[in-house]
Formats: C-alpha cells, structure tokens, sequence
C-alpha cells in the first residue's frame, strides 16, 4: 500500500458524469457507473464521487443512485453532495459508502461535521474546501452552491474544520479546475503547514510529475479529475489510471 493516495474524483450533474472548468460548463462524460466498472479494473485503492448540484439547488442526495454506486465499487468510496444533517450521513453510511464528503451545510455549521465524526468516527467525514484566488492573487474562502467568495479566512476555516472533527480536508484549487495546467503548489504548501490531518489537493493535475509536486508540497493524498478521464487535444474521453508499479516508482524517488 502506497503512502500518499492518488484518487480519482468523479462529478455529477444531472446524474450523469460530468468534468468542469473552473467549476463552470459541465461537459457530460458518461455514465457514473460504468466510471466506476473501469476504476475497478483498474485496481483503484480509493475513488470520490461528488454531486455537484446538490448544494446549489438544496436538494437531498440521490440515495438511489448512492445505492448503486456503492453496489458497483469494490474499494473504498467517498460521496459527497446534499449532505446536511446526520441522517444523511446515516442513510449513506449504511448503503456501504465508507466517508462522507460535507462543504455547504459545513459552511453553514460545523456542527454537521461534529456530529457525523462523534457518531462514526472522525476518518468518515471529509471537509471539502474550496480556495478561489481574487484579482490580486490572494486565496479566498468560496462557496460552490453559492458561487460566491465567502466571508470567513480559509485557515481559519480549515483549522475550525479539524477541531470540529473532521478527518480529512479536501482542498480543491478553483482556477485550477478542469485545466490541466498543474496544481497551485502555494496554496498546498500553506494549507498543509501544521495541518494535523491528512490533506487532499485536487484541481489541475496533468501529469505523474505534478503529483509527486503536489505531494512534496505538503499534499498526502492527490485526487484528479480531467486527468483520468480527459486526454489530448480535443479533450476527449478516456477513462486513464497510472499503473501501480508507476506510482511506486514515482513515490520512491
């Protein structure tokens, strides 16, 4: 078992398997399921599956298709969206999701997280947060339902985060999103800085080489999207996975 993780994270819209830009023009990519059936074949040692039309709209997840998803997969899984109270998390949990993935209702209360982390351990619940520069280049705090920056300072959040018992952070560089021109290495590196959980940098990644950089920025998880289903010029559709035998050698360097 590798020591830093490399974990795909698949979006819904609509149902459907989607890959954004920028959290904007969601261009459907196929169905979630059979993401998922490739990603078994492959031999991925974790995957994330994050609706992100839930927290705009408010809407309850879509149990069933968790059901499904969680039916297909045979590592372990992380959903995310719509998540507000602890029967959401319950009601997941017990479809055979192993972690909860919460941003919006967290914004709103960390006591959400609290509650989940108190009644099934802290490593089930994940703190999505998202870090969108300003025109001067300074991270901010944003809000994916509501597309706005929001208020409070993102170290201040992502320190409030862990004492309310999250496990995990997952932090998700916006203008990095759908890009695939490398990870924000800054924003890692001050993120993870006397952070005492594990740290999950998403948004940009295009290669094996910007996940080692990640990593060595202080990242101890690494998810992608574009780079596992996106590739070429024309961005076409390729469902992708680095062989184990090339992350072992790329962690060992």
């Amino acid at each position: 078992m590798l020591k830093h993780r490399v974990i795909p994270a698949l979006l819904l819209h609509n149902d459907g398997l989607v890959k954004t830009q920028r959290f904007k023009s969601p261009q459907y990519i196929g169905d979630p399921l059979n993401a998922v059936r490739i990603f078994n074949d492959k031999e991925v040692d974790e995957l994330m599956v994050l609706d992100i039309d839930a927290g705009k709209l408010r809407t309850p997840p879509n149990f069933a298709l968790i059901e499904q998803l969680a039916g297909e997969c045979f590592m372990p899984l992380c959903y995310g969206g719509g998540i507000r109270t602890l029967d959401d998390a319950s009601r997941i949990f017990a479809l055979g999701i192993e972690k909860v993935c919460v941003q919006t209702a967290a914004l709103e209360d960390l006591g959400i997280v609290t509650r989940i982390a108190e009644r099934y351990g802290q490593q089930s619940v994940v703190v999505s947060v998202d870090i969108k520069r300003d025109w001067l280049g300074k991270p901010r705090l944003f809000s994916a339902a509501s597309s706005q920056a929001h208020p409070a300072s993102w170290q201040q959040f992502i320190r409030d985060a862990v004492a309310a018992g999250a496990g995990e952070i997952l932090l998700n560089a916006v203008d990095r999103d759908g890009t695939l021109k490398g990870p924000d290495l800054p924003l890692i590196e001050a993120a993870s800085t006397g952070l005492p959980i594990p740290l999950i940098a998403l948004g940009g990644v295009s290669s094996l080489v910007d996940i080692k950089a990640a990593v060595n920025a202080g990242a101890t998880a690494v998810a992608a999207g574009a780079f596992f289903v996106l590739h070429g010029p024309h961005r076409a559709v390729l469902i992708t996975y680095p062989k184990y035998r090339d992350l072992e050698q790329l962690f060992a360097r």
